[in-house]
């Protein structure tokens, strides 16, 4: 497979998202946690920039006073998790609890309310956009040193919420198993017969939710039209064709399943592990977004917190997101700096085209439309 970018899609969607809001989600849960939170006498809790605490210096002294950093919904291989987790714990010295990896956004929000008050809580969120725009509420302003160098279009202005990283829908398989893909149309051949699965719930997974847009774009439908994407994947179950499994990355590599619709950076994860997997965004369906990173205002480590959020738009974590497959947000300024991974950029998979970026309103409508028929054609 040939991993290039294309000249308009390179710039982290930048250009594309100005005109409109965008799409993604994250994942995670927490088991239940009976100890106090941490308090802080540092004034982390309420500091809107790291000038709050003393600057740099005295958030990283803050931190490390608190001693761990709670994360939740950040799977190894997504978006380069892993490296990133342990790159930050190598760089400041700090504990980094990680709950459940493996789940949806709102699993994220409904441990902040279930684990408030004790110390097990998340710290921060990485979710995607239906679910982090309607909960706000529960986020701490912030504002990293590189803020001014994200695009308007990708934060509040407050900094309630930020952008991350993005990428695109795509469908990786293993070509040992099944034929070369093409397109979306593909899948229903009948050499795909229980070889198909989607990542997640459409209902609840931000991944899923996308796979059923780009399924709906690539028949007919849009962005604000996905009924088209639902009954293409009741034509898959009709077929035989759907996989009613979650994939993982133990999936993929023992074959169980052996298509994947998920977003590109993911999906590329498993080309290290499995030389046989393949990945293709879709020429005629591109579907692409952003997740949104956030502090919880009930962070029982606020300073470590507000700490992991310097090192994730630094632009060593914003280069690590990037060696995960994934298009760091601040990708326009890092490369007019000149601080952008080269050759990590210009591996990202190929894409030709102008992907469809979901608005909040065509987002809310699609998810009330999926709330209604999903289950009747997958049922």
């Amino acid at each position: 497979m040939t991993h290039l970018r294309a000249p308009r899609i390179r710039t982290s969607l930048v250009a594309l998202a100005t005109a409109s809001g965008l799409l993604l989600v994250g994942a995670a849960c927490a088991p239940p946690a009976a100890a106090p939170a941490a308090s802080s006498s540092t004034g982390a809790a309420t500091a809107t920039s790291a000038a709050d605490v003393g600057g740099m210096d005295g958030l990283v002294k803050a931190a490390q006073a608190e001693g761990t950093l709670n994360v939740i919904a950040l799977p190894p291989d997504w978006a380069n998790y892993g490296k990133v987790i342990e790159a930050f714990k190598a760089k400041y010295n700090l504990k980094v609890e990680s709950a459940q990896p493996d789940a949806a956004s709102q699993e994220e929000i409904n441990a902040a309310k279930q684990l408030k008050g004790t110390d097990r809580a998340p710290d921060v969120f990485d979710l995607g956009q239906s679910v982090a725009l309607a909960n706000t509420d529960l986020f701490a302003p912030y504002k990293v040193s590189t803020f001014d160098s994200i695009d308007s279009s990708f934060k509040d202005p407050n900094g309630t919420w930020v952008n991350d990283y993005g990428g695109y829908m795509a469908i990786g398989y293993d070509s040992k198993k099944v034929p070369d893909v093409t397109s979306v149309a593909d899948l229903l051949k009948p050499e795909f017969k229980g070889k198909v699965a989607l990542n997640g719930d459409p209902t609840q997974a931000g991944a899923a939710f996308s796979g059923v847009v780009m399924a709906s774009v690539a028949n007919g439908g849009s962005a604000d039209d996905i009924q088209p994407g639902i009954d293409f994947f009741g034509s898959l179950k009709k077929a035989g064709n759907f996989l009613p499994v979650d994939p993982t990355g133990a999936t993929i590599e023992s074959g169980q399943t052996p298509v994947v619709i998920d977003w590109d950076y993911t999906n590329a994860a498993e080309t290290a592990k499995l030389p046989s997997w393949k990945v293709i965004v879709p020429s005629n369906a591109q579907v692409g977004g952003y997740y949104y990173q956030a502090i919880s205002k009930d962070a029982p480590h606020p300073a470590a917190a507000r700490l992991w959020e310097e090192f994730l738009y630094s632009d060593e974590g914003q280069n690590l997101y990037l060696g995960g497959g994934a298009r760091p947000v601040r990708a326009d300024a890092m490369e007019k700096a000149g601080t952008i991974d080269k050759a990590a950029f210009a591996k990202l998979p190929k894409v030709t085209g102008t992907p469809v970026l979901l608005t909040t309103e065509q987002t809310t409508k699609a998810a009330g439309v999926l709330s209604k028929e999903w289950a009747k054609v997958t049922g």
